[in-house]
């Protein structure tokens, strides 16, 4: 697959990735162009297209480089997908308007980008319980027992403008007094089968070199902390999480569901 954009290409990517999500039985090799912005640029992904055939997806503004592309693959007998243009004819007949193409428009620096970079600066700054003293400050914070995915989610809800805070529960150490007397955040715990729990410790102790049996690793000792988990959410209405089998998009999904329902019930209150 050759994935030509003018901009970054994560939307080529995240579509394309979805897309191969229905072929499981095969491996996409992907060839990703980014930022090509003039004829010479594309001309490098013209010359790879022609050596190694495959789906072209691209996302172009400048007619010129449009035009260059699609001939090209035509005359390679190669599909040529622009994969926003039929999301874009629909606006603009649904908003009865002339589009208005902007070069990386998406990112642009806006309140909504300085938003999600403030998120991700508050989310570093409050990841594994460091400075608890303004936990109410958070939008969502998320608490479990070590490798719950905690800090991965919690960043990639930060990265859509979500000021995310995560806070570890460890065995025989209570609780920072702040996780339980906030009012504002929405409060989600994090598990998984003490099994997924333990095989990501082993992997976490390989990595840094160290070995042996721990409590850190054993499966009866992580379902206690699991239990204890479980309880504790239990006792404060925290909705709880199981990751197990989600990835860390699916897992953040869940939380902002949960934060819609919630505010949205506040709404309903108000």
């Amino acid at each position: 697959m050759h994935l030509i954009s003018d901009a970054t290409g994560e939307t080529l990517n995240t579509v394309a990735r979805a897309a191969m999500a229905y072929y499981a039985d095969y491996q996409p090799v992907e060839h990703i162009y980014a930022l090509v912005r003039t004829s010479k640029q594309l001309a490098r992904a013209l010359t790879e297209i022609e050596s190694e055939p495959g789906v072209v997806l691209f996302t172009l503004i400048d007619a010129d480089l449009r035009s260059q592309l699609e001939k090209r693959c035509a005359e390679l007998s190669i599909p040529c997908i622009s994969i926003l243009d039929p999301v874009i004819a629909s606006l603009a007949q649904y908003l009865n308007a002339q589009s208005r193409p902007q070069l990386a428009g998406q990112h642009a620096l806006n309140a909504e980008y300085f938003r999600r970079i403030d998120a991700l600066n508050f989310t570093m700054i409050h990841d594994d319980g460091q400075h608890t003293n303004d936990l109410d400050q958070a939008d969502v914070i998320l608490t479990g027992i070590s490798r719950s995915s905690k800090t991965p989610t919690s960043i990639y809800l930060a990265n859509r403008g979500i000021k995310t805070a995560n806070v570890p529960i460890v065995p025989n150490i209570p609780p920072p007094k702040e996780l339980e007397t906030v009012t504002r955040p929405l409060i989600v715990g994090l598990i998984a089968s003490a099994e997924r729990i333990a095989q990501i410790r082993r992997h976490r102790l390989l990595a840094i070199n160290e070995q042996g049996e721990t409590d850190y690793v054993d499966q009866d000792a992580i379902a206690a902390e699991l239990a204890h988990m479980r309880k504790l959410c239990s006792r404060h209405n925290w909705p709880i999480i199981d990751v197990t089998r989600r990835s860390i998009e699916e897992t953040a999904a869940a939380v902002i569901n949960l934060l819609r329902d919630r505010d949205e019930a506040k709404d309903a209150e108000a």
